[in-house]
């Protein structure tokens, strides 16, 4: 970050994780078309070779790695290093949501895999980045929450709560940073249109699930991308993505009860099904 608070993209070196699909493939075309070296690391290998091949130039790495994964995650460091050069910012991405269902239904197996890869996975990429942006002349933290992680999303209890840990944990970050030339961001999308839920295994039926039945707008992951890095550029602590966001997170804090509601009754036709 310069004096004037804003964050060089154009000629840095971003880690994204999430980087095969939906939000985080863009994400990691958005920073190139910007200038940026990229690592996209994913647990799909064939989801890497989609971003790949819509990538142009020789400045995008890819890694297999799980994030979940405490071990692969800080090995990831030096192969970043090795490929691109010393790591300016970090863009956490990868995430998974859990199936349309109560808690009291959620199985305990299901429950572990969520936080593992939502919460601990984006804390395993902090601790193993942290150390090395600190030592950079200046680095960039970015972690996706979710408006799950400040409205409470029934059917989606589990998702929501390792959403809300993430939120917490970036604020965290950013007052123990503030003093540093390590910046943080924490992303809160909407809605957005990627394949999470097939990402996920989570099955969501058509009928209920369809984007063209809910009254709630969706954003694209290309639109998505472009505004998550304009917040990174800006050095943003919240950046909100999509108008549901921007609308539900002054709602909630207006009215929580009636905001809670109302995502009550979108929510209810999932759960009924």
């Amino acid at each position: 970050m310069d004096k004037e608070g804003i964050v060089k993209i154009n000629g840095k070196t971003f880690v994204v994780t999430g980087g095969g699909n939906g939000i985080g493939r863009q994400v990691v075309l958005e920073l190139l078309r910007r200038g940026a070296l990229v690592a996209a690391l994913d647990l799909r290998t064939d989801g890497l070779e989609g971003t790949r091949a819509l990538a142009r130039g020789d400045r995008l790495a890819t890694l297999v790695v799980d994030v979940s994964d405490r071990e692969a995650t800080a090995a990831s460091l030096d192969q970043v290093v090795g490929e691109l050069g010393p790591v300016d910012g970090l863009v956490n991405v990868a995430g998974i949501i859990q199936p349309f269902v109560r808690i009291g239904d959620l199985d305990w197996d299901t429950i572990d895999r969520v936080v593992d890869v939502n919460f601990y996975g984006t804390l395993h990429m902090i601790k193993a980045y942290l150390p090395h942006l600190l030592d950079r002349p200046a680095g960039h933290i970015a972690n996706v929450s979710s408006m799950g992680g400040f409205l409470p999303v029934p059917g989606q209890s589990i998702y929501g709560a390792t959403k809300a840990a993430v939120k917490l944990m970036s604020e965290g970050l950013y007052a123990e940073l503030r003093d540093t030339n390590v910046g943080v961001s924490v992303i809160m999308p909407g809605g957005v249109s990627t394949e999470i839920t097939a990402n996920s295994g989570v099955e969501v039926p058509v009928a209920a699930g369809s984007a063209e039945n809910s009254r709630l707008p969706v954003t694209t992951p290309e639109e998505a991308a472009r505004i998550i890095c304009d917040g990174i550029a800006e050095d943003k602590l919240h950046i909100y993505v999509g108008k549901d966001s921007v609308a539900m997170n002054v709602a909630s804090r207006l009215a929580p009860k009636q905001a809670t509601h109302l995502i009550q009754r979108q929510m209810k036709a999932l759960l009924s099904s």
